[in-house]
């Protein structure tokens, strides 16, 4: 399996927020650049997971469906590459957020 090539180095990453615990993140934002176009919080698997899920907006399900093209990173390494999720980090479990122009609008049922 050839290895990711991330485009922001761990040693660039800066600490733009406090918080702690993981989220997972589509490869479309941390390998091929593309902004934070939807983002939801469910419920935690575990202590250390913040229940966030960070998504292009372009994933099919097939590319989904592939466990290698998501992966698991700290919050704060998920706002090094687009800095406008950070408002929304506070909002609670079960709320989904999409992408209109640099702010996001919460989706709702």
């Amino acid at each position: 399996m050839e290895e990711k090539k991330f485009l922001i180095k761990s040693e660039d990453i800066k600490e733009l927020v406090k918080m702690q615990g993981y989220c997972y993140v589509s490869d479309k934002i941390t390998v091929e650049g593309m902004k934070v176009g939807f983002m939801y919080r469910e419920k935690p698997y575990e202590k250390d997971d913040t229940g966030w899920r960070f998504l292009s907006g372009t994933e099919t399900e097939e590319y989904l469906d592939d466990t290698t093209n998501v992966m698991i990173f700290a919050v704060n390494t998920v706002a090094n590459y687009d800095s406008a999720i950070i408002p929304y980090l506070k909002s609670k479990i079960g709320t989904e957020w999409e992408r209109n122009g640099d702010d996001f609008v919460e989706l709702k049922d």
